[in-house]
């Protein structure tokens, strides 16, 4: 850090990144700007559409370097959806449980826990990869699963007094997460992860989710896509439910431009680009779109439950069941308790 080229612009722009926890090129345009127009002493106006994109990415690899001594790293993905480059500061050595332990309790973190398995265990299967959930969804993990509980018990895994969340507890920690670039909410309320989560989180995610003792052709949770090999948890996969074969859909086309015919490379079936991994999964079934036509008040996330209930598409589908009106009981009695106290 005491190097020469690393001056008070290089110290201020890092500082921008800290304060936001990602940026764009188009974001530190006018930053950049502020910068050179300081480190003129006022003299020059620099205009943000004069930045060049090789002075941000100088400033970014300085910054990088910087951050290295504190075991932080600057990288870069795609936005899966908006295509944006997105740059984000990981940390190289802690566990996103030690991240976030800064910011949330240990009751806040064990639920967010059970958001990502959510994610990539419940609703993440070989006929259904939503990776995504509803705040309805989100809201019956308010509280430990009791049958797990026990089993987490046996093994001694539990969370030590985990005694779960209330409701509005529950919206407080996912809009928290939304704020804070953790989780991205879609138009059709769907919770993901954003791209600074993924590429924080990217080896956690492997180690948690997928298994290593199987082989390279049997279904994983975690899922890269062909084309540019980050996570796929917004894309396009094969027909086939065992397949591992994924592509962004901002991939796609410079994919199959290198090829004779579309045809999956590791199963041999014929590429629809008509399977999604992510919540259109759930969004482009007909069961969707004709319940969002009829229902008139229906909420969109209990649609999604029964889209994917009924289509088999979260792990234990029978059981939720049995937990559903247990959860949407206890949901309408802390409800009108909140309401009351809001009154």
């Amino acid at each position: 850090m005491g190097e020469p080229h690393y001056t008070a612009g290089n110290r201020a722009f890092l500082q921008a990144i800290l304060a936001r926890g990602t940026i764009t090129f188009e974001e530190a345009r006018p930053i950049l700007a502020e910068i050179f127009k300081a480190d003129s002493s006022g003299e020059s106006e620099v205009r943000p559409e004069q930045v060049t994109e090789r002075q941000f990415k100088d400033y970014i690899d300085i910054a990088s370097e910087a951050a290295s001594l504190f075991d932080y790293e600057i990288r870069s993905s795609v936005h899966q959806v908006t295509k944006q480059r997105i740059y984000a500061l990981v940390n190289t050595t802690s566990d996103p449980q030690t991240q976030l332990a800064t910011t949330y309790s240990a009751d806040e973190l064990a639920f967010i826990k059970r958001v990502l398995d959510g994610m990539f265990e419940k609703f993440n299967s070989p006929r259904m990869e939503v990776l995504a959930i509803t705040d309805m969804q989100a809201i019956k993990l308010a509280r430990p699963n009791r049958r797990q509980s026990q089993i987490d018990a046996d093994t001694q895994t539990q969370t030590p007094g985990d005694r779960g969340l209330k409701h509005s507890e529950v919206e407080a920690v996912l809009a928290s997460l939304v704020e804070g670039g953790w989780f991205e909410k879609s138009a059709e309320s769907f919770y993901s992860l954003s791209p600074r989560a993924l590429l924080e989180l990217r080896p956690w995610l492997v180690e948690t989710y997928n298994d290593p003792d199987i082989g390279p052709d049997e279904w994983q949770r975690i899922k890269f896509c062909e084309a540019c090999k980050e996570i796929v948890t917004v894309g396009l996969r094969c027909i086939e439910p065992d397949c591992n074969f994924r592509l962004h859909d901002i991939c796609e086309d410079a994919f199959w431009r290198t090829r004779r015919e579309k045809k999956c490379p590791k199963c041999s079936n014929v590429w629809s680009a008509k399977k999604y991994a992510g919540e259109r999964a759930v969004t482009t079934t007909n069961a969707y779109q004709t319940g969002r036509k009829r229902g008139g008040g229906w909420q969109r996330s209990t649609l999604a439950d029964d889209v994917i209930r009924d289509e088999g598409g979260g792990e234990d589908a029978e059981e939720d069941g049995e937990e559903t009106d247990d959860a949407e009981d206890a949901h309408d009695a802390e409800e009108n308790i909140y309401d009351d106290e809001r009154r």
